[in-house]
């Protein structure tokens, strides 16, 4: 955040003079004070006076300024102890007292930043067909593959005796095409015919309990 400067000319024109532009500000941003040097040298102090000396501080008090010079001296707030505008003074003095300066400062509560309640709200997207919740079969349109099997009539058991089979037959092939001849050929056929009668007593079975 940009801060408010109050700009003080140090021995412009004259030994032991101050001027300012400003005679009172009103800011709820950063303070600081810019002694800007002229003709002269000089020895500055700053201080604050007032509510202003409650809640804000400086770190550095005393300065050399010499001609040309352009110093900048912050003033720390505290914004979290502002309830309500703080009134007080920033005073800039030189030749050793002899000539003082004064500008009154009114600080107000930080301003509070409106935020968009819409923003806080989590937004819920919509399922789409074909989206990872309808895979999953969490979505109100995804079905199992549990769901799938039960409406085709099939249990654990007679996946099971179907895996057997497959497999029983997918070793009676390559025992045929390992060994060959006439007897390979008879004992695939057996247990082709083993396997389709085992499935169909389950099938049957399964047809029965329905």
């Amino acid at each position: 955040m940009p801060g408010t400067e109050i700009t003080v000319h140090v021995n412009r024109g004259a030994a032991n003079t101050l001027e300012s532009d400003l005679e009172a500000i009103e800011t709820d941003r950063k303070l600081s004070v810019v002694l800007r040097g002229h003709e002269r040298p000089a020895h500055v102090h700053c201080r604050l006076d007032g509510d202003l000396d409650r809640i804000a501080t400086i770190d550095q008090t005393n300065h050399y300024i010499g001609p040309g010079d352009v110093t900048t001296v912050p003033i720390d707030v505290d914004g979290a102890a502002i309830d309500d505008p703080i009134e007080g003074r920033v005073e800039v003095v030189t030749g050793y007292g002899s000539e003082s300066l004064g500008i009154d400062v009114t600080l107000r509560p930080p301003r509070e930043i409106d935020v968009d309640e819409s923003l806080s709200r989590p937004s819920r997207r919509r399922s789409q067909p074909g989206s990872n919740d309808d895979a999953d079969g969490s979505g109100n349109g995804g079905r199992s593959l549990e769901d799938v099997l039960l409406a085709l009539g099939l249990d654990s058991t007679t996946l099971a005796v179907i895996g057997l089979g497959a497999f029983a037959l997918l070793v009676a092939v390559a025992t045929a095409a390992t060994v060959g001849g006439m007897a390979a050929l008879i004992g695939l056929v057996f247990v082709l015919v083993g396997v389709g009668i085992a499935i169909w007593l389950v099938l049957g079975r399964e047809t029965a309990k329905a």
